[in-house]
C-alpha cells in the first residue's frame, strides 16, 4: 500500500496493523510526515512540524512493543495538538503575535494523556488568534484553506485539526469547544467532531475551570476513531476538580446499537435562526436516514430564550478574564474582534454575570424536560456553508443582519451553554460540493448514546469516505 492509502486508513485499523507487527510505529509517522510534506503547504494546517522529534519517539514506541510492554490505547498513531495547548519543549503560540516564539516547560494534561496513551506528536494545528471566532487566520502563520474549496475557509477554532484530518495528514486530532470550535470545522470539512459533557476531558492547568462554557475533546474521520482518542483522554484527574469520574474506557466499547422507537427531536432552524437553504436542503435526506434505523422523527422546537444573552455573557466574561493581566501595549497587538470581546467584558457588573448564570440554569432545567421525551435532537452545526476565507465573518444571512463576529454561530454555542453532549457528523454536500455536517445532541452527560447513533449514522451515509479534491 503506497504512503497516501495508509494515511487514509482508519486510526482503528492503523493501531490494528502496529500492534500486529504488519507495520511499524516508525513507518507509520514517516509517511504521515511524507503526507504532511506534500500537503500542508497547499492548506497551512500544521504550523509547527517536529518531525525528528516524532521519529525518534516512534522508534521507542516499536522498541517498546518488541520487548513486550504494556501498549497504549493510541499505540504509534500521529497526532498533532491544537495550536492553544501547551506543549513541552514544542512552539505554543495560540495564533498570537504576543506569543509566538513561546516555548512552554510543560505539558497541559491532555497532552500528558495523549503521549501516556501511545500517540505521537508530529506538531500543532493552526488556530485563530487565542481562538476567539470560527475562522482560522491569524498574523503568525496566516490562513488555514479549505481543502474541499482552497478560497473558502475551513472554520474554526480546531480549524487546522479538521483540515489535517481531512487531508490525511492525521488520522486523530485534539481541538477544543467552547462556541462551536470542534463541531464547525468538523462540519466545514467533512470529518466528526465531538463536543463532549462539560467534565468529561478534564483540563489542566484552566484558569476557568469551574465555569465548563469551554471544552477538550476529539476530532477524526470516523465517529469510531472519535471514541477511541475520547476512550484516552476522558477519565477523573485530582488536578481538576469538575472532572467526571466515569473512566475513560467505556469509549472503547463497541458502539453498535439498535435505535427502534428512538425519538429524535427534528430542528431546522432552532426555532426560527437564519438558515441558508443548501445547508437546510443537504440535512433534509438525514430524517430518512434515521428514520430508516427505527427512529421516529418529529419535528419539535426546543425553546432556546436566553440562550444567546448567557452565551454572550460568559463568553467576554471569560474573554476579559484571560485577558485582564495584559497591558495596553499587548492589548493592541490582538485582532479588533478580540479587543472588542475584551472590551465588553469588562463593561459587565457582577449582576451581568448572575443573570446570564440564571438563564443558564433555566435552559438546562427546560432541555432536560424536553429530552424527557426525545433522546436525541438533530440540528444544523451551522447556519451557512464554508464561506470565502478573506471573509473574517459572515455579516448576514438570509437577509439578516450579523452584528458580532459570533452570531453566525448560535446554531452552535446555543448548545455549549447547556452543557450536553453534541457531535457533527457528515452529513451531505451543497451544490458547490462544499460539507455539511449534522449535529446530534444527547442527554445530559450521554456522550456514549451521542456516538452510538453518530456511528449508525455513519454507517448508513458513509460520507466520511468522500476525499476532498486534492
Amino acid at each position: 500500500m503506497n504512503a497516501s492509502d495508509l494515511c487514509f486508513r482508519t486510526a482503528v485499523e492503523l493501531v490494528g496493523l502496529v500492534r500486529s507487527g504488519a507495520l511499524s510505529a516508525r513507518e507509520l509517522v514517516e509517511a504521515h510526515i511524507e503526507r504532511i510534506e506534500a500537503i500542508d503547504p497547499l492548506v497551512n494546517a500544521i504550523v509547527t512540524r517536529t518531525p525528528e522529534r516524532a521519529l525518534a519517539w516512534a522508534t521507542e514506541a516499536d522498541e517498546r512493543q518488541v520487548h513486550g510492554e504494556a501498549l497504549g490505547p493510541l499505540h504509534g498513531l500521529p497526532i498533532a495538538h491544537k495550536d492553544l495547548v501547551m506543549t513541552a519543549g514544542i512552539r505554543s503560540t495560540a495564533g498570537s503575535r504576543l506569543l509566538a516564539q513561546h516555548v512552554p516547560d510543560h505539558d497541559d494534561l491532555i497532552v500528558e494523556r495523549l503521549r501516556a496513551a501511545g500517540a505521537i506528536t508530529l506538531g500543532k494545528t493552526n488556530v485563530p488568534e487565542f481562538g476567539a471566532g470560527s475562522q482560522t487566520f491569524n498574523e503568525v502563520f496566516g490562513e488555514t484553506l479549505n481543502p474541499w474549496d482552497r478560497t473558502r475557509t475551513c472554520g474554526g477554532s480546531s480549524g487546522g485539526a479538521a483540515v489535517a484530518l481531512a487531508t490525511g495528514m492525521l488520522p486523530i486530532a485534539d481541538g477544543s469547544d467552547m462556541g462551536g470550535s470542534l463541531r464547525n470545522p468538523a462540519n466545514f470539512c467533512n470529518v466528526v467532531g465531538l463536543r463532549p459533557s462539560s467534565g468529561r476531558v478534564p483540563a489542566h492547568p484552566a484558569p476557568l475551570v469551574w465555569w465548563g462554557l469551554d471544552v477538550l475533546g476529539p476530532m477524526a474521520r470516523t465517529v469510531e476513531d472519535t471514541a477511541l482518542l475520547l476512550s484516552a483522554i476522558a477519565g477523573p484527574d485530582p488536578r481538576s476538580p469538575t472532572a467526571l469520574e466515569a473512566p475513560g474506557d467505556r469509549f472503547a466499547a463497541a458502539l453498535e446499537r439498535s435505535f427502534q422507537g428512538v425519538r429524535i427531536a427534528w430542528s431546522r432552524d432552532l426555532g426560527g435562526l437564519p438558515v441558508d437553504p443548501r445547508v437546510t436542503a443537504a440535512l433534509e435526506p438525514a430524517r430518512a436516514t434515521l428514520e430508516s434505523l427505527g427512529c421516529i422523527v418529529e419535528e419539535a422546537e426546543f425553546d432556546w430564550s436566553g440562550a444567546d444573552e448567557a452565551f454572550k455573557t460568559l463568553r467576554a466574561f471569560a474573554v476579559a478574564q484571560r485577558a485582564a493581566a495584559l497591558p495596553a501595549a499587548a492589548l493592541a497587538l490582538l485582532k479588533d474582534t478580540l479587543r472588542w470581546n475584551i472590551a465588553q467584558g469588562r463593561k459587565l457588573s457582577a449582576v451581568d454575570v448572575g443573570r446570564a448564570d440564571a438563564l443558564r440554569m433555566a435552559l438546562y432545567q427546560r432541555l432536560r424536560v424536553f429530552m424527557e421525551h426525545y433522546e436525541f435532537i438533530a440540528l444544523p452545526v451551522n447556519q451557512v456553508p464554508p464561506f470565502d476565507v478573506k471573509v473574517r465573518y459572515p455579516e448576514e444571512i438570509e437577509g439578516v443582519a450579523m452584528h458580532t463576529y459570533i452570531d453566525w454561530m448560535k446554531s452552535a454555542y446555543y448548545v455549549s451553554v447547556t452543557g450536553h453532549p453534541a457531535i457533527s457528523v457528515p452529513c451531505g454536500f451543497t451544490p458547490e460540493d462544499l460539507p455539511v455536517g449534522l449535529q446530534l445532541l444527547g442527554r445530559h452527560r450521554d456522550d456514549f448514546g451521542v456516538l452510538q447513533l453518530a456511528y449508525a449514522f455513519q454507517q448508513e451515509t458513509g460520507l466520511w469516505r468522500r476525499r476532498p479534491p486534492l
